[in-house]
């Protein structure tokens, strides 16, 4: 339990990945952070790819983000919707401006490529969106899990072990 301390948006929204969300959320729980599942419209139950439901314990307009310590971004589809709300733009920002735990798998990383926060960071994703990332002046790599300061990043559903265990050393150390 040794991040109980710990305060962590999930942002969520219809057609996120399953497992991207799922996995750390659990993850970071186990270790004793609080994980709000954060959508447009709290108390909407959000669908993954899959059909694994999340519903959201709140809404945008609901989050501070100086009251938290991170923030989760899932992969899937739902990044592309997520990226289109100012206030998920504010929070990201926020969070990396004050140096907070950013975590992005697969296609996450628009969220960051929206919020311009990737110049000169070294991260990964699903080689699908590399060119957005690198277009965003990203140092995108082909590795399981790349961890540069803050912002903690990972490519897909396999890479779900190493990218929570990075995760968590993060809020540790954060």
């Amino acid at each position: 339990m040794s991040l109980q301390t710990k305060q962590v948006i999930a942002l969520v929204d219809e057609d996120f990945e399953d497992l991207e969300l799922w996995g750390p959320v659990m993850r970071l729980r186990e270790e004793g952070a609080n994980v709000i599942l954060t959508g447009k419209e709290k108390g909407k139950t959000y669908y993954g790819k899959y059909g694994v439901p999340a519903e959201a314990e709140a809404n945008f307009s609901d989050i501070n983000p100086q009251d938290f310590d991170g923030i989760l971004v899932p992969g899937g589809w739902a990044p592309d919707k997520l990226r289109r709300f100012d206030e998920v733009i504010h929070m990201v920002q926020h969070l990396e401006e004050n140096k907070k735990i950013i975590g992005q798998i697969c296609h996450a990383g628009w969220v960051l490529v929206s919020a311009n926060i990737l110049e000169g960071r070294q991260v990964t994703s699903t080689p699908g969106i590399k060119d957005d990332m690198k277009n965003a002046g990203a140092i995108w790599s082909d590795e399981e899990v790349v961890v540069d300061g803050n912002i903690v990043s990972s490519r897909r559903p396999p890479d779900i072990p190493a990218y929570c265990k990075e995760l968590v050393k993060a809020f540790i150390n954060n």
